[in-house]
């Protein structure tokens, strides 16, 4: 076990919103604002790492029948506690949130990575994928909600960037979400292949010169 290869995966190679495309559902509702994509990130983080933790505990015990309602069960035990720490500490960013916040419990990447992940490897790196596979999402949701901002309101985290002309409206609207989710998911495609192409033209290369 890596913890770094496994927090760099989740991150980078598997990253939730720009390679796996799942959690859509949040990603585009509630990015209008970066500090709406990193309370949800952040918060999602959370109970991501946490029922991850617990859900490789306790595999072992649980029926392979009642898995699922099991896995929800521990999920939504963590989104509930988050949700009362939102309200007690930040209950504008809960305000903002809303029912998304809650809704975590049917966010496809956190039963996603309980299934694939959680359930099949140990603690401590259920812990590591949790905690990957979190600061991607937030990474992602931060930069969609940065993006969004500064092109809508002409701010990013609130403070005055773009003049007033350069605002569109449609960036903070739901058309918005998707057209900017779509340039940076190619964006992000462009920079991972790279690489890759650098690596098959050298092997090109070295193929025609032998």
């Amino acid at each position: 076990m890596n913890p770094i290869k496994i927090i760099k995966n989740g991150i980078i190679d598997e990253n939730p919103t720009f390679v796996q495309v799942i959690g859509m559902c949040p990603t585009l509702a509630v990015t209008s604002s970066a500090k709406n994509g990193i309370g949800m990130g952040l918060s999602t983080m959370v109970v991501l790492t946490c029922s991850n933790f617990v859900i490789s505990l306790i595999r072992k015990i649980i029926p392979d029948s009642v898995r699922i309602p099991c896995y929800i069960v521990v999920i939504a035990t963590f989104v509930t506690i988050v949700q009362f720490l939102l309200k007690g500490f930040v209950p504008e960013l809960d305000a903002a949130l809303g029912v998304y916040i809650p809704l975590i419990v049917v966010n496809c990447l956190i039963l996603a990575r309980a299934e694939a992940y959680a359930g099949k490897n140990g603690p401590v790196s259920s812990l590591f994928d949790g905690i990957g596979m979190g600061l991607g999402f937030t990474l992602a949701l931060t930069v969609l909600g940065a993006v969004r901002e500064l092109l809508g309101s002409g701010s990013v985290f609130g403070v005055g960037i773009l003049p007033s002309t350069c605002k569109t409206l449609l960036m903070i609207l739901p058309p918005g979400a998707f057209i900017t989710l779509a340039f940076l998911m190619v964006l992000v495609n462009l920079i991972k292949d790279r690489p890759k192409k650098a690596v098959e033209a050298v092997s090109s290369t070295e193929e025609v010169a032998e």
